[in-house]
C-alpha cells in the first residue's frame, strides 16, 4: 500500500525486452536506502517488486498484463518516473490510501497555467467517472491529488509548484498518457451498496402481495 506522496524522481536506465514482459531498471537514491529483495516500489503509480538492486540501480519485472493496462508500455531509457516506497505503520498518511493497481490510462487534455498553480484536465476512461467526486481523491501517475471538477469524459486537478517541480506531472504535455487509480474506498462502497440494494430488492420481489395468504410455515 502507498499514500501517493512521491518520494523522488527516478530515471529509467534500461529496458530489456523479454517477449511477454520487460525487465525495467531504474536509477534512484532515496527509495533504495532501505530496499530489500521482494519489496514494493510504485513507479508512476504501478506497484512493482524489487528483484535486484545495488544501491543506485534497481530492477523489476513488468508483465504483459501491466504493460497492456498502464503507461509503462511507453517508457524509454532516460525517462523520469515517480517513485514511492510502500507505506509503513509509522509513516503519516499524507495523501490517501493507494494500492498501486492502475484502473485505467487517461490523456492530458490541456494545461492552464496561472501565477501560483496550474490546472490540468485529464481524460477519463469509460467506467471510471462514477468513482470521482468534486474535492475527492484520485491518483495520477502515482501522485495523490484532489479532484477539482468532474466532467462527462474528463476531470481537472490543480497542481501547486511543489508538485510541478518534484513529479513528472510538471512535464506532462497534452496527449501524454497518465496512469489513473481511483479511490479504493469508493469501489468498496459501490460493491457493498450494490449487494445491500440487491438484497432489499429480492425481499420486495419475493414478498407476498397484499391480501395474499402466507405460505405454510410463515407467520401470518
Amino acid at each position: 500500500m502507498f499514500t501517493g506522496i512521491v518520494e523522488e524522481l527516478g530515471t529509467v536506465e534500461s529496458i530489456e525486452d523479454q517477449g511477454d514482459a520487460i525487465r525495467l531498471t531504474v536509477r534512484a537514491g532515496l527509495v533504495l536506502t532501505d530496499a530489500g529483495l521482494g519489496d514494493s516500489i510504485a513507479v508512476n503509480g504501478c506497484c512493482l517488486t524489487v528483484v535486484s538492486h545495488d544501491g543506485e540501480l534497481w530492477t523489476a519485472d513488468v508483465m504483459q498484463e501491466t504493460l497492456d493496462k498502464t503507461s509503462l508500455l511507453g517508457v524509454q531509457p532516460g525517462d523520469r518516473v515517480n517513485l514511492e516506497r510502500a507505506v509503513t505503520a509509522e509513516k503519516r498518511l499524507g495523501g490517501h490510501i493507494v494500492q498501486g493497481h492502475v484502473d485505467g490510462v487517461g490523456h492530458v487534455v490541456r494545461r492552464q497555467p496561472s501565477e501560483h498553480w496550474e490546472v490540468v484536465e485529464i481524460s477519463l476512461p469509460a467506467g471510471l467517472g462514477r468513482y470521482l467526486v468534486d474535492k475527492g481523491s484520485i491518483t495520477v501517475d502515482g501522485v495523490s491529488l484532489t479532484v477539482v471538477e468532474v466532467g462527462e469524459s474528463s476531470f481537472s486537478i490543480s497542481l501547486i509548484p511543489e508538485t510541478l517541480a518534484r513529479t513528472t506531472l510538471g512535464h506532462r504535455a497534452p496527449g501524454d498518457r497518465v496512469n489513473l487509480e481511483v479511490d479504493i474506498l469508493a469501489k468498496h462502497v459501490e460493491k457493498l451498496l450494490a449487494a445491500r440494494l440487491g438484497t432489499l430488492g429480492d425481499r420486495v420481489d419475493n414478498a407476498p402481495s397484499a391480501g395474499a395468504a402466507p405460505h405454510e410455515g410463515e407467520a401470518s
